[in-house]
Parts: C-alpha cells; sequence; structure tokens
C-alpha cells in the first residue's frame, strides 16, 4: 500500500506537470516558453524517479531537460528577439479546435478511468536489468538494439543547430 505523502508528492509533481505544460503554450514570450518546457520535463523526471526509475529519470534531465531545452534557447536566441512578444494567434476555427480539446479530454478520461481497476490488482515482480544490458541495448548494433536511432537523432539535431546559425547569418 502506498504511503500518502507519496500520493501527495505524486499530485504535486502532476500539478506542476499541468500546469507548467499549459503555461509553456500559451504565454507569448518565447524564452518563458522554454523555460516552463524545462520545468515540465524536471517534473516528467520526478514521476520517474518516484517510480525507482532512476537511469530514465538521469536520462530525462540529461537528454531532454538539458540537451533539448538547451538547444531550443540557442535556436531561439539566433533567430528571434527574445524579448519580443508573439503575435497573437487568431482563428476562425476556435469552436473546432475547443470540440476537439473536449473528445480529447473525454477520451483520455476514459482510457484513464477503464484501467484504474489494474492498479489495486498485484504487481508481478520487475528484473531491473543491469548497466551492461542497458548499454549494450542502447549502443549496440544487433536487433533491438537502437544505435542507429541514436545517430539518426544526433545528425538532425546537428542539422537543426546548422540550420539555426544560417538563418540568424542572413539577418
Amino acid at each position: 500500500m502506498e504511503s500518502v505523502g507519496s500520493i501527495i508528492l505524486y499530485l504535486i509533481v502532476a500539478l506542476s506537470m499541468i500546469v507548467f505544460s499549459v503555461a509553456a503554450v500559451t504565454t507569448r514570450k518565447i524564452l518563458r516558453a522554454a523555460t516552463y518546457l524545462l520545468f515540465t520535463l524536471f517534473a516528467a523526471a520526478a514521476v520517474y524517479f518516484m517510480l525507482d526509475y532512476e537511469f530514465l529519470g538521469a536520462v530525462q534531465i540529461a537528454v531532454y531537460a538539458g540537451g533539448i531545452v538547451v538547444l531550443f534557447v540557442f535556436a531561439i536566441l539566433l533567430t528571434s528577439k527574445p524579448g519580443d512578444n508573439t503575435e497573437k494567434l487568431t482563428s476562425k476555427s476556435r469552436f473546432l479546435g475547443f470540440v476537439a480539446a473536449i473528445a480529447t479530454l473525454l477520451i483520455a478520461g476514459y482510457a484513464l478511468v477503464s484501467r484504474c481497476a489494474q492498479l489495486f490488482q498485484p504487481k508481478p515482480e520487475m528484473v531491473t536489468p543491469d548497466m551492461e544490458t542497458v548499454g549494450q541495448t542502447l549502443m549496440g548494433t544487433g536487433a533491438g538494439e537502437y544505435l542507429l536511432p541514436f545517430e539518426a537523432v544526433s545528425v538532425l539535431l546537428l542539422a537543426c543547430i546548422i540550420g539555426g546559425v544560417v538563418v540568424a547569418r542572413k539577418r
């Protein structure tokens, strides 16, 4: 049975994820949006740590909260004036967007409620792999190993950096 403290901590982290993710997409200042995204990613890492996935939490902080947000901030600083407000979006289909948001909320709520019964069933014992197995799986070249996608993402990020520099130099 979970302790009351861990449930309260989970609710605080979940609420902070909701608040910062909504703030990231609603603010008109682009650097604030990147900062709110950083806080959201830190909260996701906190969820991983609470689930005893220390390695995944550390990867979340190092790769996403560290690398990706820094890349976003550099791209923002190279391509725009960070103090300026973005123009306010106007759309003729706000009603359609609102309906889509409500439908998504209802579907996600149904999925959550329909799976709540599984929370109270006994969980099977998980086998935690050692670091050598994790490293071999991430950096191996065999079937079911992830070196090629890892390298593809690194080339994509390099292309984004080069594109940001090219756009900034044209100004």
